[in-house]
């Protein structure tokens, strides 16, 4: 589904040149549940904004879908993203001015999904993460947890190719966490690719594969 073939990232501070991401391989396959480790500041979430065409890289290959996204222009890129990837940010990155039905809209309104149609899908998600009640609420109007329900909502309405997940339970209590997890899990089974970063061990065992990030670099 998607190759990284030695990938840098960098950042130049002064005269030095500050290594975020350095000689990244990686190959996934279509199907697969892979969970990105390691201590804060190894360059996690960066790995997962290059794998979701949100962050460019200076140096390296990546293939996704068969296209060489190294050598797409950003409109291509986002044409892309907006088709195949779904991204439960940690951040939510809501948008302030929609309400929670229309923030889980927007992904459908992209695909030019017709309205009715639209309706019925927004409908069944709400009713499955139990937030039909809030639907009309804007996100300033949520707590960190709802907020974080709606984030996932939204990247999972459009039923995605690829998702990616960065620290998704991070503000769920345990149960929410769990059911997230679950849901996760099933629509794995289902087929989709999903690469999650993560500090829990004991969601990180839902993947398939395990891989350890250390200063920018995987673990070998």
């Amino acid at each position: 589904m998607l190759e990284l073939k030695g990938i840098y990232k960098w950042v130049n501070t002064g005269n030095n040149r500050v290594f975020l991401l350095k000689d990244v391989d990686l190959s996934v396959q279509p199907g697969e549940f892979i969970s990105i480790m390691g201590p804060s500041g190894s360059g996690k979430s960066t790995l997962l904004n290059v794998i979701g065409m949100l962050d460019t890289f200076d140096q390296g290959e990546y293939n996704f879908l068969h296209e060489p996204v190294h050598k797409l222009k950003e409109k291509q890129r986002s044409s892309l993203y907006k088709q195949y990837i779904g991204f439960v940010f940690q951040a939510y990155h809501l948008i302030d001015e929609l309400t929670v039905y229309e923030n889980i809209e927007t992904p459908l309104i992209y695909q030019d999904i017709k309205t009715s149609e639209r309706k019925a899908m927004v409908a069944d998600v709400l009713d499955r993460f139990q937030i039909v009640g809030k639907k009309d609420l804007f996100p300033t109007q949520l707590s960190g947890g709802q907020q974080q329900l709606v984030g996932i909502a939204r990247a999972l309405i459009a039923r995605p190719k690829l998702l990616l997940a960065d620290e998704p339970t991070g503000n769920l209590n345990s149960k929410q966490g769990e059911e997230i997890m679950g849901l996760f899990k099933q629509l794995n089974d289902e087929g989709m690719t999903i690469i999650q970063v993560t500090h829990s061990e004991k969601n990180a065992a839902y993947g398939s594969r395990i891989i350890n990030l250390l200063d920018g670099m995987v673990a070998r």
